[in-house]
């Protein structure tokens, strides 16, 4: 652990350090003033310091529920991850405390930015705890225990992480519900997660995600150079037999973005008709922009 602690870069700290800052001005400017429930821990730590007395304040909850959670999944996810973890929600814990308590910005009765109105403060919340929420991820970190519990537990109750993650949600929607006796502020609490779930993706993912195109064809050294030429990129060639047939043909892997996939097709069918492509999304390309 002590090594890989060793690999703390001071960029990812100071990301990190952003990320927790944005969340709690998201979550205690937009949806703690009106009484809006962000997602997973964090939700349930606003739930909790609503129903406890004062001194038990958001900040109390975040770090007595999440700080458990990342150390449980130490084994799992490696020190790294659990030291990035823990520093973020720490940022998160002591913004939001400073906000709600030092600061001269008064959130006690409404939003000072949205006011009352609660789906001005469910978008916005939502938009901005996700930006947050993204840029830990992004960074090497998390915000939420409940990500970390997800990961651990998905597979071993036979579903994916996002499902345990919203299924997590779901229920603490409804006890959020029969709580306060009202529906409206749970429901709402759904747009904001919607939004932070969009968020986190776009943070993430990116905006403009790259195609992955894999082409089987029988005329794999004509298709790699008019691919080359025309894109000025490089193609990866790998050996490949027909299941049917049985004859030898190649595969070709290459990267296109969305503009050029039409492009791409055209090209290749204009060489070899017969040619099978699949298309498919990556969130991420590192490439030296050398051809290959």
């Amino acid at each position: 652990m002590l090594k890989q602690l060793k690999t703390i870069k001071p960029i990812n700290i100071f990301m990190l350090t952003v990320a927790g800052i944005i969340n709690a001005f998201g979550v205690t400017v937009f949806l703690a003033p009106v009484k809006l429930y962000d997602s997973g821990i964090s939700g349930t730590s606003m739930l909790l310091s609503q129903v406890t007395p004062d001194y038990l304040s958001l900040s109390f909850f975040l770090l007595v529920l999440n700080v458990p959670l990342f150390l449980y999944g130490l084994k799992k996810q490696g020190g790294l991850f659990t030291c990035y973890a823990i520093y973020t929600v720490g940022v998160y814990s002591v913004s939001a405390w400073l906000i709600t308590d030092i600061l001269p910005i008064d959130v006690s009765m409404a939003s000072p930015l949205a006011g009352t109105d609660l789906l001005l403060c469910a978008l916005f919340g939502g938009l901005i705890s996700g930006l947050g929420s993204g840029l830990a991820i992004r960074f090497g970190g998390a915000m939420d225990g409940i990500e970390v519990m997800a990961v651990i537990f998905a597979k071993r109750l036979g579903v994916t992480v996002g499902t345990f993650v919203m299924a997590y949600n779901i229920v603490l929607y409804i006890i959020c519900g029969f709580v306060i006796e009202s529906w409206i502020l749970p429901l709402y609490s759904i747009v904001t997660y919607a939004a932070a779930l969009k968020t986190v993706d776009f943070i993430v993912d990116g905006v403009d995600r790259a195609k992955c195109a894999i082409i089987i064809t029988t005329e794999a050294d004509k298709v790699c150079k008019a691919l080359s030429d025309e894109f000025e990129t490089g193609t990866t060639r790998l050996e490949a037999r027909g299941g049917y047939s049985g004859k030898d043909k190649e595969m070709v892997y290459f990267i296109v973005n969305r503009f050029q996939v039409t492009k791409m097709k055209n090209i290749v069918h204009d060489i070899d008709p017969c040619s099978y492509i699949t298309i498919s999304e990556v969130a991420d390309v590192f490439s030296s922009n050398s051809k290959t």
